[in-house]
């Protein structure tokens, strides 16, 4: 049974799988290099549940509640006491592993460590923990954003046991959301699907097929998806999606390389949703 849950990065995703934690009674630690990072997640984690509660995602009193259940800080050593601890950071096997290896010295000896890694492989990553907790590590893979989003990828490595699988399986459950076990391959399932398409859209606009916005539209009203490719790379920033396909690339070659008006955008810095500016305009002179 997991009762208490670490975080380790306050960013947008890490922020969100606090919440959905603390949402469902758990008592959560979310931790970030600065004071600046944990304060400004807390006000958009109070933005998130404002609009839930609007929308009547929420009751009366869950914001209060599951704001009171999030504590923060800096010091990794925060986590001495949790269950679980995920780690949501930039996706960087470099900054990855030192986490890991930071973890492997203040968790207690049998709790879960899992990462959120979208296309690292988990094998690779529990290499940076001791032998003896490889059997408690796995990947858990959420899907943006994390409060609306139901899918997690529960991704074993070669060492995680058998019974930490049903256990994280059955913790996605008890928070609302619906795991698919995957196997431990880059880009693991969704996207690799995903890129392909990705891929594909922005070739279309490369070739003067559709505009970015006339994609977006043909894929909400054509295919039934939620959001467009375009609409969806300027959320996630169009830089995350590149380091996605060039991850993807090198393992499998030719069919994720990555189509050069993306690179191009990043190059230019027009990163999406953040920057002010992506596929579509964003900031407020637009």
């Amino acid at each position: 049974m997991i009762d208490s849950v670490g975080v380790v990065g306050a960013g947008l995703m890490g922020a969100e799988i606090a919440l959905v934690a603390a949402l469902a009674g758990k008592d959560v630690v979310l931790s970030d290099t600065s004071e600046e990072a944990l304060q400004r997640a807390l006000q958009n984690l109070g933005k998130v549940l404002d609009k839930g509660l609007q929308r009547g995602f929420y009751r009366e009193g869950q914001k209060e509640a599951a704001l009171d259940r999030i504590r923060t800080s800096t010091d990794l050593a925060a986590f001495a006491d949790c269950d679980l601890v995920t780690e949501a950071v930039f996706e960087s096997e470099t900054v990855k592993a030192d986490v890991f290896r930071k973890l492997d010295a203040v968790c207690k000896p049998r709790a879960f460590i899992a990462s959120n890694t979208s296309t690292i492989s988990i094998t690779g990553l529990a290499s940076y923990v001791s032998p003896d907790r490889r059997p408690y590590f796995l990947g858990t893979h959420y899907f943006s954003p994390v409060s609306r989003m139901k899918l997690v990828e529960v991704i074993p490595g070669i060492d995680t046991g058998d019974g930490t699988v049903g256990v994280l399986m059955d913790y996605c459950r008890d928070i609302g959301k619906a795991p698919i076990r995957v196997k431990d391959v880059v880009g693991f399932a969704v996207n690799r699907m995903l890129h392909v398409f990705m891929i594909e859209a922005i070739r279309l606009v490369e070739e003067g097929v559709c505009t970015p916005e006339e994609v977006d539209i043909a894929c909400k009203l054509g295919l039934g998806h939620p959001v467009g490719p375009f609409e969806l790379s300027d959320a996630v920033t169009n830089q995350l999606c590149l380091q996605a396909q060039e991850i993807l690339h090198d393992a499998y070659g030719e069919r994720f390389r990555p189509r050069p008006l993306l690179k191009q955008m990043v190059q230019a810095g027009y990163n999406g949703k953040k920057a002010g500016r992506g596929w579509y305009r964003h900031d407020k002179k637009a």
